[in-house]
């Protein structure tokens, strides 16, 4: 809706109501009482609202509407797209909308009922957020073909600090991992030679093929270049493995179509497991 006519949405109930609903001091506005109590019932309707049609709809076998999802970064550019395209041609009336962030991000938006699903990586610690674990990633160590790393079987932290690091962002599922591993193993993140930050993996793929230096990322990430040998992934001395998590809120109902994507998902997950084991080194 334009501004005017939310404007105008809100005059016509305050007149309804006979009463301010917002307080707009110091070009801030906040909800009055009044305001608090409409928009506590509001949230009410709207749910029994959403949950009456879901009813209907799993009556009649009707999927339909629209279906936000969130996901983190590599698991957005290297699985998603997958799957949305699989639910989308199953069930074409359903309208899915994708946001990618990094993980805490997307936990963030599942928390404030700004998305419907989101698929993130690394353990979730809310209890108030329903997990199912789809996948157990790996990551590795990759480095540029030519590179003296890529003679080594498995990399132990010692060698991690004797050349240039390429890392993720912060806030990002990848770089929680690393940081947590490198601590668990008596060392810390800032004992790495942290050159360059990037909020991608294709962006530290492109900078280690470069050879500006090496990284951590998702096996996930690394078909392409595998299969073209133009980078190396070697796995570490102690394995880092992580959870590929879908999250959602802990409400009475789902709808129907967050069911069927759920379904899709974990089916795509396992596919594409099976897929990496023939084409990946683990250790």
């Amino acid at each position: 809706m334009t501004q005017p006519a939310v404007t105008f949405q809100i005059r016509q109930l305050e007149e309804y109501f006979n009463t301010r609903l917002f307080d707009r001091t110091h070009n801030r506005i906040n909800l009055t009482e009044a305001g608090e109590l409409v928009k506590r019932y509001a949230d009410n309707i709207i749910l029994l609202y959403s949950e009456m049609d879901n009813e209907v709809r799993t009556l009649t076998g009707d999927v339909q509407g629209p279906l936000i999802v969130g996901a983190s970064t590599t698991i957005g550019e290297y699985f998603i797209p997958g799957v949305i395209g699989a639910y989308q041609s199953n069930f074409p009336d359903v309208k899915v909308r994708l946001n990618v962030a990094n993980t805490n991000g997307i936990i963030h938006m599942v928390e404030n009922n700004q998305i419907d699903i989101g698929i993130v990586e690394g353990p979730i610690n809310n209890k108030n957020l329903i997990t199912d674990v789809v996948w157990d990633d790996e990551l590795v160590v990759v480095c540029p073909a030519q590179h003296p790393l890529a003679e080594f079987s498995e990399i132990g932290i010692p060698e991690l600090m004797k050349y240039p690091f390429i890392s993720r962002e912060e806030g990002s599922g990848t770089r929680e991992v690393v940081e947590n591993y490198l601590l668990k193993n008596g060392s810390t993140i800032d004992n790495l030679d942290i050159i360059m930050e990037f909020g991608s993996p294709e962006s530290i793929k492109n900078a280690v093929a470069a050879d500006l230096g090496i990284s951590i990322l998702s096996v996930a990430t690394m078909e392409k270049e595998l299969a073209l040998n133009s980078l190396c992934a070697i796995p570490l001395e102690c394995p880092i493995r992580r959870p590929f998590s879908i999250v959602h809120q802990r409400q009475k109902f789902r709808l129907r179509a967050m069911d069927e994507f759920l379904e899709f998902a974990q089916a795509h997950c396992e596919n594409r497991k099976k897929l990496l084991r023939k084409t990946i080194p683990s250790s």
